[in-house]
């Protein structure tokens, strides 16, 4: 195939693999991080297939995040291409697909709070805006969804769950926000 794989890593850097270039079927594979270049101190975050006419919310463990187009996101280089500003203490932790009328983002501390997506940016590159203000912790995760189709999620032991109220949870970018519902 002539797609493309498209890696986050937790210093904010998008790299892009070409399939043509992976390992074969057969053997024990080979690393990521011989593929790129990628830090020792630096995970990976997400992987997707690419497509260039999808956008995706990233943001930091700090709460800021934006939206970025996912074409401007390729790399042309194993060193890959800085699109989310980190600074130092804090890593990169959400990168999403951006598809939906509202954002839910969900703390350390249990705090969720929903907004529309129209309240985050879309920019090329940069630290962002900030999503959820935290008195302690930061960002534990985000997402976008559709808001007449309810927050689905899945628990520890892998049941999904589905929410439709959710009223107490709606407000404006930057918030506190308020505890999440069980599960």
């Amino acid at each position: 195939t002539t797609g493309k794989l498209i890696l986050f890593a937790t210093n904010g850097r998008f790299y892009t693999l070409s399939c043509d270039k992976l390992p074969g079927g057969r053997g024990h594979g080979e690393p990521v991080r011989l593929m790129i270049d990628l830090d020792n101190e630096h995970d990976l975050v997400a992987l997707l297939a690419h497509d260039p006419e999808r956008n995706l919310l990233v943001a930091g463990h700090d709460g800021r995040g934006f939206i970025v187009a996912e074409r401007d996101v390729v790399a042309a280089t194993r060193n890959g291409k800085q699109v989310l500003n980190v600074p130092d203490g804090v890593e990169a932790v959400v990168c999403a697909v951006a598809n939906g009328s509202h954002v839910a983002v969900i703390g350390e501390n249990r705090k969720l709070l929903i907004f529309g997506c129209e309240e985050v940016p879309e920019m090329n590159r940069g630290r962002g805006v900030i999503l959820q203000r935290y008195k302690d912790g930061g960002l534990s995760d985000a997402k976008m969804f559709n808001l007449k189709d309810g927050l689905a999620w899945r628990d520890r032991a892998g049941r999904e769950h589905r929410e439709t109220a959710l009223k107490d949870w709606l407000g404006s970018r930057a918030q506190a926000g308020r505890l999440a519902p069980r599960g």
